[in-house]
């Protein structure tokens, strides 16, 4: 019979206000980031027993360099949002009231850990910011910097998607593999985007071979399985008519 999970009571929520510090840590100051991981280290630590990952001191010690080489990155990810989207008044609007940016901040973070071999921790934070925000990037991804994701709401990363430098991307797209099978899951199935792409809502590209060029344009509600070449236009063409009645 299979044993009973031992899970402390209220964990997710205690992973939950985690991610929250993280959050407000990486946007601090140098000085106040400091004074910020030390009182989060608590909360890690019991976060870890919870898991029985077995964190140590070494591994705390990369997260902590890691943390602080995050706010100079996340802030090339809010003047993205800032200089591509005219509704934006300011970077401080883009790090208080952006979905997109949430998540990516929650992604970064969560892409620390995974790099560290932690487990579970990585996967949770980012299930938090995929229900808060609607957009679920997994922690294996590689995403390069100054990234925008504008409305965010159905936004779907897979593990092995790699992104480049000043991609955009809108509502409802999906970077997703071709198969769901678990024999492939050490294979590439997810899509590569390279730099200078913008991919517009409700789009879907799927497959570990696939790559979308440089400075391409991928529209609205395209399906795409082969790669692209750079400085294209995929369009999908619509047969809606509008007649009087």
């Amino acid at each position: 019979m299979e044993a009973a999970l031992q899970i402390p009571l209220r964990f997710k929520e205690q992973v939950e206000v985690l991610a929250q510090q993280l959050f407000y840590c990486v946007l601090e100051s140098p000085e106040n980031q400091i004074k910020q991981l030390e009182v989060i280290k608590g909360s890690f630590f019991k976060v870890s027993e919870g898991l029985e990952c077995g964190l140590c001191n070494t591994k705390w010690k990369a997260f902590k360099t890691e943390i602080k080489t995050l706010r100079s990155l996340l802030y090339l990810d809010a003047k993205a949002a800032y200089d591509n989207d005219p509704a934006a008044k300011s970077i401080k609007e883009v790090y208080l009231a952006y979905p997109g940016f949430y998540a990516i901040t929650m992604y970064r973070l969560s892409h620390i850990l995974w790099k560290l071999n932690i487990p579970v921790l990585p996967r949770m934070i980012s299930e938090y910011a995929h229900s808060v925000t609607g957009t679920d990037i997994h922690p294996g991804a590689k995403i390069g910097e100054s990234f925008f994701i504008d409305h965010a709401t159905g936004v779907v990363i897979g593990e092995t998607s790699i992104i480049g430098n000043n991609v955009i991307i809108y509502q409802g797209v999906t970077l997703g593999g071709i198969k769901v099978e678990k024999v492939l899951k050490d294979v590439k199935r997810h899509p590569t985007i390279l730099d200078n792409v913008t991919i517009y809502a409700n789009a879907t590209i799927l497959g570990g071979d696939v790559i979308i060029g440089e400075n391409s344009i991928i529209g609205a509600n395209v399906w795409i399985t082969q790669s692209i070449p750079k400085n294209s236009i995929v369009t999908y063409k619509s047969d809606i008519k509008i007649s009087n009645l």
